[in-house]
């Protein structure tokens, strides 16, 4: 028996019936399934039997097992192994070049960095996800829930979320020191791209910032969180979009979070175009 590698946050899950369950939630189309880490291989097979499946591995041990014990499903095409980290693979913004589900028991080390950048990968269509319930927990918190922040808004403005179901410790060979949920996000929009939330990737990390400045201080009012932004502007988004003054940031829904946004970006381009003309109106000395 292998063993397993803290330093790639191996838990290998290997009972029955929660794999089943998870095969039991797949999306009913016929798109194929990106599987991000599959271990010794216990729910690469069942999706096997269901799916064509692109599997990254970076072990190279586990890798090894992979070809050994799945080498007739690589032959016939059913399974592209690549036995690689899949964050150095994923160099553009989307990992694949065609529709895919992600479904997989992710590692907890790199579980949120992996499906923020499933959220922005146009070619991502529904992420199934085995993380830390906590985690799991503020992907899907909405608005006046203590969990929400952030990565609760992204989502939000993305698609819809929801954990299907819990995976106790004793589940997973070695088992961790924490309770697992079985996450899904079905995306109905782009976030970046023409018909996207965002226009392009620029606005996308200006709004990560903005995010970040918003609940920089969350026991605070979200108003004096943006004291950095022009007061009068804020002043204005407030009293347009109905919000009250003495409003926490984990109160306010994604879609105000959204609009605040687009308007503090609407000032701001029209000062930039105001300076450019003011500068190219200045007589020539």
């Amino acid at each position: 028996m292998i063993k397993a590698k803290k330093k790639f946050g191996q838990n290998f899950l290997n009972d029955d019936i929660i794999l089943n369950k998870i095969i039991q939630s797949m999306p009913k189309d016929d798109l194929k399934v990106v599987e991000i880490g599959p271990g010794l291989g216990d729910l690469t097979k069942k999706l096997l039997q269901h799916k064509k499946v692109v599997a990254f591995e970076i072990d190279d041990d586990l890798c090894q097992i992979l070809k050994s014990n799945l080498g007739s499903f690589i032959k016939k095409g059913q399974l592209d192994l690549k036995c690689k980290d899949v964050l150095q693979y994923w160099e553009n913004k989307n990992l694949l070049e065609y529709k895919y589900n992600l479904i997989a028991n992710l590692p907890y080390y790199i579980a949120t960095r992996i499906i923020l950048k499933l959220l922005k990968d146009d070619n991502c269509v529904n992420i199934l996800a085995m993380i830390q319930k906590e985690v799991a927990e503020k992907f899907c918190a909405t608005h006046n829930n203590r969990d929400f922040g952030a990565i609760s808004i992204i989502t939000g403005l993305v698609g819809k979320s929801e954990i299907l179901f819990d995976i106790l410790p004793e589940y997973f060979t070695p088992s961790p020191k924490v309770t697992s949920s079985f996450l899904k996000i079905e995306k109905k929009k782009e976030l970046v791209g023409k018909s996207g939330v965002f226009q392009n990737d620029n606005e996308l990390l200006r709004f990560e910032r903005y995010l970040r400045t918003c609940f920089l201080a969350p026991r605070k009012t979200l108003r004096k969180n943006l004291l950095s932004y022009d007061k009068d502007i804020i002043a204005s988004c407030f009293d347009t979009f109905g919000i009250e003054l003495n409003t926490r940031p984990h109160q306010l829904s994604p879609t105000k979070y959204l609009k605040i946004f687009k308007k503090v970006e609407d000032e701001r381009k029209k000062n930039r175009g105001n300076c450019t003309q003011t500068t190219s109106n200045k007589p020539k000395q």
